[in-house]
């Protein structure tokens, strides 16, 4: 089965009851510590979905509670909150093992014309001359912890793309900017639903480590980081195969925290999306 087709189905969710519905972590990435946080975005996003008709997704909020654990099922139960006739609320709490590890409340519109604008899309290189993930960790595979360098061995169903990386075994200290291109490796179709699940997941995937740039450390050089909460919003649509450039920035870290911010573009410069995220950035603590 191709990557694509894997995440695809990671977020075709099993219904178990009105409201509630199954989410499972693909068999490849079982050994991991915990469920990759745009998973679990991405299978609420669809959950809420499937409460939904005739309107889009144009900003959700979420915070993780606790690790997901990638070796048990993850239910999703969805809260229809409002019901109004240009918009739709709904809260979906994440589960697992009795406890809740996530929490996600998302807003949906009917598509209405109005007054335009948009800030310009900044400066970057073609994400043709930017090295893939794999491409750019391969120098650095053999000194990595083993589990990690099987994961970037593995396809991928979404292609990223840094335009100024960093060696994460050796960080240098770079300002608190950073630019990646991404998108899915296939078309996944025209709809809206999966288009923004697709985008709602790459939105994990590189956004925690701007606020570590200006310190020169990453997750392998003792820094302890995970994503404390996420906000989306969808301005237009796009779709998942497209380029998207993810031009990121963080204005603070403080109190083991740092705030970061993200706004995304389609090639043609078109702003589709914007994203915030607050998440622990913390020195190992000694034993």
């Amino acid at each position: 089965m191709t990557a694509i087709q894997t995440l695809i189905d990671t977020l075709s969710l099993e219904p178990i009851e009105v409201n509630l519905f199954r989410g499972q972590t693909p068999a490849d990435e079982r050994e991991r510590d915990r469920i990759f946080g745009g998973q679990v975005i991405a299978q609420a996003l669809m959950a809420a979905y499937r409460t939904i008709e005739g309107r889009a997704c144009h900003s959700l909020q979420c915070y993780f509670i606790r690790p997901g654990d990638p070796k048990a099922p993850v239910l999703y139960q969805v809260e229809r909150s409002r019901d109004g006739r240009s918009f739709a609320t709904r809260r979906v709490i994440a589960i697992q093992h009795g406890e809740q590890i996530f929490n996600l409340a998302a807003s949906f519109h009917v598509h209405e014309e109005g007054y335009e604008h948009a800030a310009p899309m900044p400066e970057a290189p073609a994400p043709e001359t930017a090295q893939t993930d794999q491409e750019r960790f391969a120098p650095y595979v053999a000194t990595m912890p083993a589990a990690f360098a099987e994961s970037m061995a593995r396809d991928r169903a979404i292609e990223v793309r840094r335009v100024d990386p960093n060696n994460p075994l050796k960080p240098e200290k770079k300002p608190p900017h950073q630019q990646v291109w991404f998108r899915a490796v296939a078309d996944v179709g025209e709809s809206v639903a999966l288009n923004q699940c697709m985008m709602a997941y790459a939105t994990d995937m590189s956004l925690l480590d701007t606020c570590a740039r200006p310190h020169g450390v990453s997750w392998l050089t003792g820094v302890q980081m995970a994503s404390l909460d996420h906000i989306i919003w969808f301005h237009r649509p796009s779709r998942a195969h497209q380029w998207h450039l993810y031009d990121q920035d963080s204005p603070s870290a403080s109190g083991a925290r740092g705030f970061n911010r993200g706004a995304i573009y389609l090639e043609d410069g078109t702003l589709v999306a914007s994203v915030a995220q607050e998440g622990l950035i913390r020195p190992m603590r000694k034993t």
